[in-house]
């Protein structure tokens, strides 16, 4: 018995010491391996694979790669998991050991800097439950082998640059629940096979090149909480099958290309969240059913061609049982909607975001909207919305955007509004509001957007804009304001933008605005603004503008070289401008104004990295235009027209190579239009009428495209387009040259023909010439002897010119050799 214990006991002893052998020799074996692979990596230097070096004790190689290597974890003595995220490496998979490491469940790559393609032998790790390649720069297709991975859970492929078609084979994969393939160039459609997959979870394919129609067999995906097939050119209509997913949380189907109605049967998805429809072609009315999303906490419809009223079941998502979630964004912009806005929507009390711009909405804002005391940002701008702006709005105290421009309100400005001390964009512009504007709305310290532009407000600016002003965009353009420009701006220094436009403002120019760092902006037109620019000491003036427009007024004097020295902002070509950052609930605000270029208003929108203007015209200006405006290069454009400037157009004039409207017409102007103007290329008006100019057109790919009203009123100028001939213009001096040839050839037969008569036979012709020479002096009728002479004058000149000419050529030729 006990010899039989003795032998069972060795024997134990001996597969025990066979087994670490081959456990040893197996860590050794996938040691070597994941070595090789890290060798091919780019950067050797990477200090969180500094631990991956063999063991100082040569008893002991590679065994610290399960304990000690960054990312490594074994199991038995085998790679189990490995873990390298966020380590910055850049290398390929080309070399990675697939063979070496058999038993590998888990592979996290995540957010490095991996490219290639994924190498077809990823297909033998079949015992892989776990794939992140997210975040990397993987290229080429995704191969089918992954097919082979049965065991597979979770695959994560997004933020890469693969392309090609989904494979087949993933559809094979019935152990999946998580499946990423978003912002990548994938193509084609999306494989019905996908509906195979019944413990599939999370879906994500958004941000792709998809087309085609959503397949119906992912109506069949039970266990699907999240789908994401948003940025995509999918089509079709959304399938009703959707209906059948129970657990879906979040529908995820914006910017694509789906067209006919929203599906009744999403009103049966009660575990939905976040339901995404945006940006699409959908039509019809919002259904009704969508009332019975109780989860729902946010509902974006924009951008469709929705049409109806809204439903006023939507006032039902609200938080009735306690434990619901309740609406908290619900934006409807920019479809067809109708009708009123339903009162049942003051049910939303956790609403943050409520969006109605761009729609046909009738009738008054019901007052049950100041229910809404969760709210954030109220859009409201461009529909057909009539009644008094509700004085109850300041009791939103959180309220941080309202916009209600493009409607048809009236009455005046609630004064309330000021209460809301959390505003930044208030723009109430385009309505028909009167009245004065509370001098109170010149405290709102968080505020950084105040449009009320194209109303009828009268009375005066606030004058009350306080130290630490958050300020970035002021316009009170075509209101009825009087008075002064108030001081108190100079107190916004992080003012951008300030639009007073076609008022009537009485003032003189405001140079102290010139102290405020960033403003790039300043439109003062069509007001009652007078007298001189006078120039400032200060070294740095109106640093970063870009627009300045003080036409329409009554300003005079000589235009002060100093203005135009300290316009930083326009001396550099700078296309990386940013534009400004208007925090308002986290929604863009774009600033725009109307500038006169190329003749026409046109409204600049991207006014703050487009667009350089300077508009002095129609004013009563003085004096020479400052050469010192040739290094404003980056001007496009330059209107001083209807003024009374004097002297010549500066050859400087042609630095501004990107200049696209150039108006000094209805001037007192003289001398030549500077060839340096013929360079310009990027000229597409020219007015240049109405002064005194003389000389020769330049000629040029753009003086080519003017007509003859660009150079109207200044009978000086010659060649084309004017009816003149130029010696500079080849065609137009060729015409003209044959047109005096055949003149002087009519004029000499003329002569010969007069002095036959007058001296033709002895005395009675040369009576008969006389005769005629003295009826044209008793008459008085000298205007055929002056032509005589002026024909005469003309000759002796062209001869002048052909000689000049022929020295010019004879000189030339002597150059040359």
């Amino acid at each position: 018995m006990m010899i039989v214990s003795s032998k069972i006991f060795s024997s134990l002893r001996f597969f025990t010491l066979l087994s670490l052998f081959a456990v040893t020799f197996a860590s050794t074996e996938q040691a070597i391996a994941l070595l090789k692979w890290k060798a091919t990596f780019k950067n050797q230097n990477n200090s969180l694979l500094a631990s991956w070096t063999p063991s100082s004790n040569t008893c002991e190689d590679y065994f610290n790669a399960c304990t000690d290597w960054y990312g490594v974890i074994c199991f038995n003595g085998r790679v189990n998991t490995l873990t390298i995220t966020n380590s910055s490496v850049i290398g390929t998979l080309y070399a990675f050991p697939f063979s070496s490491l058999p038993f590998l469940e888990n592979l996290d790559l995540n957010m490095n800097n991996f490219s290639g393609t994924i190498p077809p032998e990823i297909g033998n790790l079949t015992n892989l439950v776990f794939l992140n390649l997210n975040i990397n720069q993987f290229s080429g297709s995704i191969p089918a082998s992954l097919g082979n991975l049965s065991n597979l859970s979770v695959l994560y492929l997004y933020d890469n640059h693969f392309s090609g078609s989904i494979p087949l084979e993933i559809g094979y994969l019935r152990s999946l629940s998580k499946l990423s393939l978003g912002m990548n160039s994938l193509n084609g459609s999306i494989p019905a096979s996908l509906g195979n997959l019944s413990n599939l979870s999370v879906l994500y394919l958004y941000d792709n090149h998809f087309s085609g129609s959503i397949p119906l067999e992912i109506g069949y995906l039970r266990s699907l909480s999240k789908l994401s097939l948003g940025m995509n050119s999918l089509n079709g209509s959304i399938p009703a099958s959707l209906g059948n997913l129970s657990n879906l949380s979040v529908l995820y189907l914006y910017d694509n290309h789906f067209s006919g109605s929203i599906p009744l049967e999403i009103g049966y998805l009660r575990s939905l969240t976040e339901l995404e429809l945006s940006s699409n072609s959908l039509n019809g009315s919002i259904p009704a059913s969508l009332g019975n999303l109780s989860n729902l906490s946010g509902l974006y419809l924009h951008n469709n061609h929705l049409s109806g009223s809204i439903p006023a079941s939507l006032g039902n998502l609200s938080n009735l049982s306690g434990y619901l979630r309740s609406l908290s964004f619900l934006h409807l912009s920019n479809n067809s909607l109708n009708g009123s806005i339903p009162a049942s929507l003051g049910n939303l009390r956790n609403l943050q975001t409520l969006i109605l711009s761009d729609n046909n909405l009738t009738g008054e804002i019901p007052s049950s909207v100041c229910n809404l005391t969760s709210l954030k940002v109220l859009f409201m701008s461009r529909n057909n919305l009539t009644g008094k702006v509700p004085q109850c709005l300041g009791n939103i105290s959180g309220l941080q955007a309202l916009m209600m421009s493009h409607n048809n309100f009236s009455g005046e400005i609630p004064s309330s509004i000021s209460n809301l001390t959390s505003l930044q964009i208030l723009d109430l512009g385009r309505n028909n509001l009167e009245g004065a504007i509370p001098q109170c709305f010149g405290n709102i310290s968080s505020l950084q957007v105040f449009d009320m532009q194209n109303n009828k407000l009268s009375g005066t600016l606030p004058t009350n804009f306080s130290i630490g002003s958050s300020l970035i965009g002021l316009n009170f353009h075509g209101n009825e304001l009087e008075g002064e420009i108030p001081r108190s701006l100079a107190n916004c220094k992080k003012l951008q933008v300030l639009d007073l436009g076609d008022n009537h403002l009485n003032d003189t120019f405001p140079m102290w605005l010139g102290t405020l760092p960033e403003l790039r902006v300043l439109r003062l037109t069509s007001n009652k603004l007078h007298g001189p620019i006078r120039s400032s000491g200060a070294e740095i003036m109106f640093p970063d503008l870009r627009i300045i427009d003080l036409s329409n007024n009554a300003f005079s004097k000589d235009l002060p070289t100093s203005l135009f020295q300290h316009l930083k902002g326009m001396t550099t070509i700078d296309q990386t401008i940013k534009v400004p950052n208007y925090e308002g609930g986290g929604f863009y605000y774009q600033d725009s104004v109307v500038v006169v270029t190329k003749g026409l208003k046109l409204e600049v929108v991207k006014i703050l990295s487009l667009y350089t203007v300077i508009d002095l015209s129609n004013n009563k200006f003085e004096g020479r235009i400052p050469s010192v405006l040739g290094d404003l290069i980056a001007l496009r454009v330059l209107n001083m027209s209807h003024n009374g400037l004097k002297g010549h157009i500066p050859l400087s004039l042609g630095n501004l190579s990107v200049v696209e409207s150039l108006d000094l017409s209805f001037n007192q102007l003289s001398g030549e239009i500077p060839q340096q103007l013929a360079s310009l290329t990027s000229l597409e008006f020219l007015n240049l009428s109405h002064n005194y100019l003389q000389g020769c057109i330049p000629q040029g790919p753009q003086f080519h495209t003017f007509e003859n009203s660009s150079f109207d009123g200044n009978d000086g100028l010659r060649g084309f387009p004017v009816s003149k001939g130029c010696g500079n213009d080849p065609v137009s001096e060729t015409n003209y040259t044959v047109s005096a040839l055949e003149d002087q050839e009519r004029n000499s037969e003329f002569f010969n023909d007069f002095w036959k008569a007058a001296l033709m036979g002895y005395g009675s012709g040369l009576c008969i010439g006389l005769s005629i020479i003295y009826f044209l002096i008793s008459t008085g009728n000298l205007r055929w002897l002056a032509r005589i002479i002026e024909e005469l004058e003309h000759k002796i000149i062209m001869r002048r010119r052909k000689k000049q000419r022929g020295q010019g050529n004879y000189r030339g030729r002597n150059n040359r050799f």
